[in-house]
């Protein structure tokens, strides 16, 4: 494993971002209904609530994109060292998390907005990282 020596924590921000998304976009396409309705219920106060199923179709659109591009990545990374490929994937899991933080906000959600926290400071370290 010669790649994770010289960009070891690339690499895990990488793997930690695939899971998280992966793992995210699998729980939305295998229960499209139950999570449509759960976030109905969660914004039935917000200017979103009208629009959920077309903003959560964009979000899980995002996440797909995301994890393909950092998937690629890890595998250029691994074969040439190249980083512009994981590099979009980040920046895309970046925006999706603004959009949920958005979301959150707007639903007076303010555990839920806080907790998004943690993802995007990982997500801006490699933005950081794969900038170099």
């Amino acid at each position: 494993m010669h790649f994770l020596s010289d960009y070891p924590t690339e690499i895990l921000i990488l793997v930690f971002l695939i899971i998280t998304f992966l793992i995210s976009a699998f729980e939305k396409m295998l229960d499209w209904k139950g999570n449509v309705s759960f976030i109905k219920d969660h914004f039935k106060n917000s200017p979103l609530k009208s629009s959920v199923p077309f903003l959560l179709a964009i979000l899980l659109i995002i996440e797909i994109f995301a994890v393909g591009f950092m998937i690629t990545g890890v595998y250029q990374i691994y074969t040439s060292q190249v980083k512009e490929i994981a590099l979009l994937g980040i920046q895309l899991s970046a925006i999706s998390i603004i959009f949920m933080l958005v979301g959150q906000r707007l639903a007076k959600d303010y555990p839920g907005a806080m907790s998004l926290g943690v993802y995007f400071i990982i997500s801006l370290c490699g933005v950081y990282l794969l900038n170099k």
